[in-house]
């Protein structure tokens, strides 16, 4: 089978199945919501708060958004353990590395859309909530956390599917990764500050900060991130290759 026909076999299955088809849909819909209500309700008080970093405000919402892309990214691929699906997939591709090739691709590329979706409408649907505070796209930092912030959710959406190929369960990522991005960051916080920074979430969302600082600057972040998702790809495409299915 060639490439094309194959990243359209798994881009079936993303739409058929609706849990994952479901969590990539949460990507936006989750965002959308709590910009909506966050902005809604304090977003002009934020905004006249001193020091106030009003490109980050209007991103906050993606720290809910990712856990939406963190299950997509998971689930898009535990699915593929399940009652003997995985025999079934590389029966009809044999070559493994094109069939996770193709696999991470529709994954990271359906992800990459939907979060430029989700970073573009929500930054605008934001700022109507906002009044003379408001910003536009043309705002120092504004556009570039816009293309960054799709880029970042794809990127978490590619680390979960490379841990969840190596762990063959959905279930084992989430129990990893969610504690990892809203617990452990407030746990070590006062005492491991600066291996903090370089952790896959925090170092990505320095592209959402107008003026980053004490840390990795906007592109060297996703870099960052880019550089976690490599190394749960990799590690996800050894086991393809070595393991049974």
């Amino acid at each position: 089978m060639t490439l094309t026909a194959v990243l359209r076999s798994e881009w079936i299955k993303i739409r058929s199945i609706r849990s994952i088809y479901g969590s990539l849909i949460a990507v936006l819909v989750t965002t959308l919501i709590i910009t909506v209500l966050v902005l809604g309700t304090v977003g002009q008080e934020q905004a006249e708060q001193a020091g106030a970093d009003a490109v980050l405000n209007a991103f906050f919402a993606l720290n809910f958004g990712q856990i939406a892309a963190v299950a997509f990214g998971a689930t898009a691929v535990s699915s593929e353990f399940l009652n003997g699906a995985l025999r079934v997939s590389l029966a009809a591709v044999p070559r493994r590395s094109l069939f996770y090739a193709a696999k991470m691709t529709a994954i990271g590329g359906a992800v990459l859309v939907v979060g430029l979706v989700t970073t573009f409408t929500t930054f605008l649907v934001g700022q109507l909530f906002l009044g003379e505070h408001a910003i536009g796209l043309g705002h120092p930092g504004a556009l570039r956390a816009a293309l960054g912030g799709g880029i970042y959710l794809a990127l978490m959406a590619l680390l979960a599917a490379g841990l969840a190929t190596l762990l063959r369960s959905a279930i084992a990522v989430l129990g990893l990764l969610i504690p990892l991005l809203l617990i452990v960051p407030f746990v070590l916080v006062d005492v491991a500050t600066a291996v903090l920074r370089y952790l896959p979430d925090r170092a990505g969302q320095a592209v959402l900060h107008q003026n980053p600082v004490d840390g990795p600057g906007p592109w060297s972040g996703l870099a960052v991130t880019a550089l976690w998702a490599a190394a749960a790809l990799l590690a996800g495409w050894w086991a393809v290759r070595n393991r049974d299915a």
